[in-house]
């Protein structure tokens, strides 16, 4: 299976050296979601994925192309995500051994770092934006059809190739593999594609979904056709049967509506304020027990998330400092669980990197949802508010899954490519800038012009 992986890994590499970029990048995020992350191609120790061998090639293009780099203007989400890295990588290295740390560490900068500023190099104007949303949908599209495919059929084609995972392959047969994966919800499977969890497949329909919706902007076919690929999408995201990404969507749906009613986003925060307060005393126990019991609408492990966010505030003096060093937290038994599965990003962050990491991520979600903000007040077009407040709808559902799920694999590379999108509203700003003052200057030439053509008179 590695021949493979190195043979798909090579011809995307190939394609994203001759295409233009916009579809470079598309060609990359065809490879995350259609191509399994967990089949890699060993060297000694070294797993190398399809994805990171794509986008290590095109950030290398990228950095010898000296259009995108003269575009490509530093921002304040760019320095809350290089501080991250920074953050990340020191904390990991320092609690581990330091070669292997070194070598993990390697990988985690592909996934991340390189998709963030691959995607910053390359959307650098409205235009191109636009373009690789259009192809993205295109991409989608069949896959949440093969989702729903495998939810109501029971065939999980991808699933037998873990066994060729470098780690922790499946030794079990196919037969029993596909069986436990054949278990579901309502008689359905859990559909997972190329993805390693049925949670993350579904999950990286909810991360486009507000991108694609957005395109009814467009005074094209693609202003039609963004209804039915919407709808699609969103039923790409349930056919996951998983809550989190159900949740999500509605999160999505919700978030998406309130665009037309912005005038009361402040008064709805006031009310849901209150509204948790009085949830809080009326139930007598912490509140994210009462959201998370009732935001589990196709069953699971709800109770479970509530008591690892338990766990983690109980044991927090062992953590803060520099988290566990990779070790088990030992929450497993108190969780239910024989082992300690963090099913939380934050709680991840914290697990892994201590209160430094935790609050790095935060930093990065804060900084990305501003830039949202500030796009979207100052943006004067229809289009472009639309544009921002899609990507901070985005950003925000994204956030309220990582208390159901950790990020791993092919989801945390979208992930970065979503921040990295918000990174770059700041060119659509200065892209903005640049046309008001060209059109202010063509306007003063003009007027001069005629008064020249008076005064000849």
């Amino acid at each position: 299976m590695q021949g493979v992986t190195l043979t798909i890994g090579v011809f995307g590499s190939i394609l994203v050296i001759l295409l233009h970029p916009i579809y470079a990048l598309a060609v990359y995020i065809a490879a995350l979601v259609w191509y399994p992350n967990y089949l890699c191609v060993s060297i000694g120790t070294i797993d190398i994925s399809v994805g990171r061998l794509i986008i290590t090639v095109l950030l290398f293009r990228c950095l010898y192309d000296a259009r995108l780099r003269s575009k490509f203007v530093w921002n304040r989400l760019d320095t809350w995500v290089a501080i991250s890295m920074v953050i990340y990588v020191v904390m990991f290295c320092i609690t581990r051994p330091l070669l292997p740390a070194i070598e993990n560490r390697g990988g985690f900068l592909i996934d991340t770092w390189f998709t963030y500023i691959v995607t910053r190099l390359i959307l650098t104007d409205s235009k191109d934006l636009i373009k690789f949303i259009k192809v993205v949908a295109l991409i989608l599209i069949p896959l949440a059809l093969f989702g729903v495919i495998e939810a109501v059929t029971h065939w999980q084609p991808f699933l037998p190739l873990k066994r060729f995972r470098p780690w922790k392959p499946v030794v079990i047969g196919e037969r029993v593999e596909i069986e436990t994966g054949m278990i579901g919800r309502w008689g359905f499977s859990r559909a997972t594609g190329p993805f390693s969890h049925s949670i993350l497949f579904g999950l990286c329909f909810t991360m486009f979904l507000p991108l694609i919706w957005v395109l009814r902007r467009e005074r094209d076919q693609w202003g039609k056709l963004a209804y039915p690929f919407s709808a699609i999408t969103v039923i790409g995201a349930l056919s996951s049967m998983s809550s989190g990404p159900w949740v999500t969507a509605m999160a999505v749906g919700f978030l998406l509506m309130m665009e037309r009613y912005k005038h009361w986003v402040k008064q709805g925060l006031v009310v849901l304020a209150v509204l948790c307060v009085l949830a809080e005393f009326a139930s007598n126990r912490p509140l994210y027990h009462v959201i998370i019991s009732h935001a589990n609408p196709v069953g699971g492990a709800g109770w479970q998330r509530a008591k690892l966010i338990d766990c983690a505030i109980e044991d927090f003096g062992k953590w803060w400092l520099k988290g566990y060093g990779g070790q088990d937290p030992g929450w497993g038994r108190r969780t239910g669980m024989g082992h300690t599965d963090l099913n939380n990003e934050f709680i991840m962050a914290g697990v892994e990197y201590g209160i430094l990491g935790l609050a790095a991520l935060l930093a990065v979600y804060t900084a990305a949802v501003k830039a949202t903000i500030r796009s979207h007040k100052l943006f004067a077009s229809p289009q472009l508010k639309s544009w921002a407040w899609s990507i901070g709808v985005s950003i925000i559902a994204t956030a309220i899954a990582s208390f159901g799920v950790s990020f791993f694999g092919n989801t945390k590379m979208i992930f970065y490519l979503i921040i990295g999108i918000a990174g770059s509203l700041n060119n659509l700003q200065r892209e903005i800038l640049v046309n008001q003052t060209v059109s202010y200057l063509h306007l003063s030439e003009i007027s001069n012009l005629e008064n020249l053509q008076g005064v000849n008179v």
